[in-house]
């Protein structure tokens, strides 16, 4: 590549950047803008507005193709923006997550016609928040693990594993999407079960979620270090999971077990954590470059 294409390269990229960030900045600005003349527009002209701002970002990305990224990320934007107002208008009474469920259902053509990561990206995040918001309201609200709650996660989990599916490289051709919605659903899968077996590890007893969440990450693992599915992003932050996890593990054991002393208890516990980072490491630059000398690449 010579110099001349690099800087056309680079060139290209901030272009695309400078439009991405000005249409986040745009729709975000709209839903403030709107939110401070609550009281002036009236709520046609606010509902007015907004569905003006999803029609002509959605016409927009339809006739420019150059602005379909940025423009398709406005409507995204927008959508959202006029599903909260219709929520603070009506008091329907929905859960947080029927509204994001609703969001990310009726997002799915626009992302899939725009075909970029600049869309499936955010989509996942309101997809994954809606699966996040969804278990929250099946275990009575709370951030619990008790064992009555354990289907609520299992079924969250699964919708969890289906985004990130649906972002993965098996799709990849078929619905645009690219490695950054993939890479960002997987990280947002792994700190919703890392999460949940965290609390059920230190429960009063320790929760089945434990030990199902810790088998979860370790398939994933498994499933990421195939050569046709590896991504070193998406790999590493399930080992970042996995690693706490088994970390947690080991000083709930060490510290339950009663006697010793704590400053040693401490320092085995560090001593167990630096070396499963760094055996963690060592096979996820191994994979990487196995992966960059057979060419495979997520």
């Amino acid at each position: 590549m010579t110099p001349a294409d690099t800087a056309d390269t680079a060139g290209s990229l901030a272009l695309r950047g400078l439009a991405t960030t000005g249409a986040g900045l745009t729709g975000f600005g709209l839903v403030l803008w709107i939110a401070a003349n609550w009281a002036v527009l009236g709520r046609s002209g606010q509902f007015a507005l907004l569905q003006a701002g999803v029609l002509g970002a959605c016409a927009l990305a339809w006739r420019l193709r150059a602005a379909r990224p940025a423009a398709g990320l406005l409507a995204l934007l927008g959508i959202g923006g006029l599903f909260a107002f219709f929520g603070q208008t009506y008091q329907t009474g929905a859960d947080a997550w029927q509204l994001f469920a609703l969001w990310a259902v009726l997002a799915v053509p626009l992302a899939v016609g725009v075909r970029s990561d600049v869309v499936w990206a955010p989509w996942s995040l309101v997809a994954l928040a809606a699966v996040a918001l969804w278990v929250q309201a099946h275990t009575g609200h709370r951030w619990r693990t008790e064992p009555g709650d354990l289907p609520a996660y299992l079924i969250g989990w699964t919708t969890a594993i289906g985004v990130c599916a649906l972002s993965g490289p098996a799709l990849r051709q078929r619905l645009g999407t690219g490695p950054w919605a993939f890479r960002g659903s997987v990280t947002l899968a792994v700190v919703m079960v890392s999460a949940a077996a965290l609390w059920g590890l230190f429960d009063h007893r320790v929760s089945p979620h434990y030990l199902l969440g810790l088998a979860l990450l370790a398939a994933a693992a498994a499933l990421l270090s195939r050569a046709a599915g590896f991504d070193v992003f998406a790999l590493s932050a399930v080992a970042l999971g996995l690693d706490t996890l088994l970390v947690a593990g080991l000083a709930r054991l060490v510290f339950d077990s009663g006697g010793g002393d704590t400053i040693g208890r401490l320092l085995l516990v560090g001593l167990c954590a630096a070396g499963l980072l760094a055996f963690s490491v060592s096979v996820i630059l191994k994979l990487a470059r196995r992966t960059a000398l057979t060419g495979v690449s997520a």
